[in-house]
């Protein structure tokens, strides 16, 4: 008896003891977490970022069976922290954060193929885009990388299927999709209409169904902003069946947590984290196949700032100073507390030190604020703003002061990309400012070719922050008509092809004349050298081709931020002040003032009170293109003589029955006598 007691008794404490494992287990959730970030842009130093998410994978890892991390585009370039290695580091990171999937994003692709192919070598993590292929000849090939890949999540298969915007061939260079001789050698489907890309997303949800898949999740770069139709990702689920949720970029939107209807009429959650690490998104499937989204970001601890006496320190306006001491980390999903993973942030911290080391060298100062930024809008994109017109002052400089002839220099508003500066200016802070590593050059262009650019780079201005080709300028100012309707003409990748077939919104062109120091007309059939950098002026990037057969002057310079750099040591001590500049020294009527962050006036948003082209006019334009070219600068139609013109015309039209019905009534008076 005492042996079956006992038997019994060490039965029940083997299942005591198995019970709390049994538990444990259970403890864990079977809904699946994707989490997921887009567009950091290298912003490696700031509260979220690479260690905070692996800590943040790692913790639900413990509360959930099933745990993703994906990136959506835009990660190796951005700040120097990116551009200093090409992408290297940055990638290294993600590896030590433990994603597990990646698409392409437009700026993946700024180092070149090349560098674009290499960042897939580094990152221990799969890169997919069902879009993406090699060409030869104008025939398609096999794909670059694979479509999706399907995760094996307990009773879910999760398939990821990646989608690259069709943007990326003038959002960053043709050239790169090109060979030696101009062939193109990659393409990405996108069509007119967005019917190709459309159709390699279902083709590849299609295949990942037929594989098993029972959850199909876009990883796209594609965005939501308008001027990306046909492109977007709305679009895209729209005309898409057998989608689940769709991740988004490109577009540096914020979306919580959004239902579209794809084009079997089901609806597919899609998200975006916005930018820059602001946010890091967590997306659960739960167990009943719904979808629930939102979007991790921090909330600073503050107290007050102490001086050595214990005081609390005051701002000028007297009110006390507060400092950040840690964060909070708010999220409706995730419960956790804001931890950084120590071997991630160790690894973070030697890079960013390593990088402030290399750069950290102050060159000189300003009281001034250079911005591009009103709120999260960024004016540059759309409007002029004094960064802008210092970058585009460097490159004037730097061709100037080597004795060279330059008559203009432009500066796409893309490539300008920091938020407020003052204070010491270093290496760093140019580098912040210009993050893409172009070069500069030096090219003899037409006046035609002038006003085209002007033309090509205003075609939204005034809309919003969509087109990165947006002109900053030296040596030239213009107006735009932004109530003028577009009418540029470009090819199925968005490249331009010709000028605008309904006139063009560019009007009042002025060009600085060094001679008489004056501002003339530009002549359309001058030649005139024009500064840039090689992304605009060689290698269509923005879709800017009507450069093509330029003549070089001289090429690949210099460094976009070391330009920035040569000029700043160029002012007085390095001062950088209001009207200071160097060209102002030298040429008096140079129109430079850094003041204000909205420039000094060189580009001015000006309705030209035309009338709309008719129908026939846009029909003989749109046969005939090459013909409507001006010969001269175009200026601001006089609106006196259409209004006399339309007076006339109301005048005749009244008068002329009028006369007829005088007529006839007196015919019948005489018949009557």
């Amino acid at each position: 008896m005492r042996k079956i007691l006992s038997a019994v008794l060490v039965l029940m404490m083997l299942v005591s003891l198995m019970v709390p494992g049994v538990s444990a287990a259970e403890a864990k959730s079977d809904d699946i977490v994707i989490l997921y970030t887009n567009d950091v842009h290298t912003y490696v130093d700031k509260p979220l970022g690479y260690d905070v998410l692996k800590s943040i994978k790692d913790d639900l890892k413990t509360q959930y069976k099933n745990v993703l991390l994906v990136d959506a585009g835009d990660h190796v370039q951005g700040t120097a922290y990116g551009s200093m290695d090409k992408g290297e580091h940055v990638v290294k990171l993600m590896n030590a954060a433990g994603y597990d999937a990646a698409s392409l994003g437009n700026h993946e692709f700024d180092y070149g193929m090349e560098g674009c192919l290499q960042v897939q070598q580094w990152a221990e993590f799969p890169y997919l885009d069902c879009n993406f292929y090699h060409e030869e000849n104008g025939v398609r090939g096999d794909n670059v990388l694979d479509s999706y890949k399907i995760f094996d999540c307990g009773e879910e298969k999760v398939a990821i299927v990646g989608v690259l915007t069709p943007e990326s061939f003038t959002k960053s260079t043709p050239a790169y999709f090109q060979d030696e001789n101009g062939n193109y050698i990659y393409g990405i489907a996108g069509g007119e209409d967005g019917a190709a890309l459309y159709a390699d997303v279902q083709k590849a949800v299609d295949e990942a169904r037929a594989e098993g898949a029972t959850k199909v999740i876009g990883l796209g770069h594609l965005g939501i902003d308008p001027s990306s139709e046909p492109w977007t990702s709305t679009s895209t689920i729209q005309n898409v069946s057998g989608l689940d949720a769709f991740i988004d970029g490109h577009s540096h939107s914020e979306v919580k947590n959004e239902t579209v209807n794809g084009k079997d009429g089901k609806p597919v959650v899609l998200t975006q984290t916005g930018s820059y690490f602001d946010n890091i998104g967590m997306l659960v499937i739960h167990a009943d196949g719904s979808i629930e989204t939102d979007l991790i970001t921090t909330s600073p601890i503050e107290e007050p700032d102490l001086d050595e006496n214990g005081e609390v320190k005051k701002d000028k306006h007297g009110n006390d100073k507060m400092k950040v001491v840690g964060y909070n980390i708010a999220s409706d999903l995730y419960k956790g507390e804001y931890v950084a993973d120590a071997a991630v942030q160790a690894q973070e911290e030697q890079w960013v030190d390593a990088i402030q080391t290399q750069l950290g060298e102050v060159i000189g100062k300003t009281d001034l604020t250079f911005d591009n930024f009103d709120g999260e809008n960024r004016l540059v994109r759309s409007q002029e703003t004094n960064t802008g017109d210092f970058a585009a002052d460097a490159l004037y400089y730097l061709f100037d002061n080597m004795d060279l002839d330059v008559d203009v220099a432009i500066m796409n508003g893309g490539g300008v990309r920091n938020k407020a500066v003052t204070g010491d200016i270093s290496y760093l802070t140019c580098k912040s400012i210009h993050t893409f590593g172009n070069v500069a050059c030096l090219q003899t262009v037409t006046g035609q070719q002038l006003l085209d650019a002007l033309e090509w780079g205003a075609r939204t201005a005034g809309t919003g922050e969509e087109c990165g080709g947006f002109l900053q300028v030296s040596g030239i100012t213009y107006k735009i008509d932004g109530e003028w309707p577009e009418s540029l003409q470009k090819d199925e990748k968005g490249v331009w092809i010709g000028g605008p077939t309904g006139g063009y919104r560019v009007h009042d062109v002025k060009v600085y004349n060094k001679e008489t120091n004056a501002w003339d007309d530009l002549d359309l059939t001058a030649n005139y050298n024009l500064a840039g950098y090689n992304y605009t002026l060689r290698e269509m990037g923005d879709g800017f081709n009507m450069f093509s057969g330029a003549v070089n002057v001289l090429d690949y310079v210099m460094e976009d931020y070391m330009v920035l750099a040569n000029y700043v040591k160029a002012f007085p001590e390095g001062v950088v002040e209001a009207s200071n500049s160097p060209l102002t020294a030298k040429y008096s009527e140079f129109n430079v003032d850094y003041s204000t962050v909205n420039g000094s006036g060189r580009i001015v948003m000006e309705a030209a009170q035309r009338e709309e082209p008719t129908e026939a006019s846009t029909e003989a334009a749109t046969q005939a293109p090459e013909t409507q070219a001006p010969t001269t600068a175009p200026a601001a139609p006089e609106k006196a003589e259409s209004n006399v013109g339309m007076t006339v015309g109301i005048i005749l039209a009244i008068l002329i029955p009028v006369i007829v019905i005088v007529v006839v009534v007196l015919k019948k008076k005489k018949d009557q006598k």
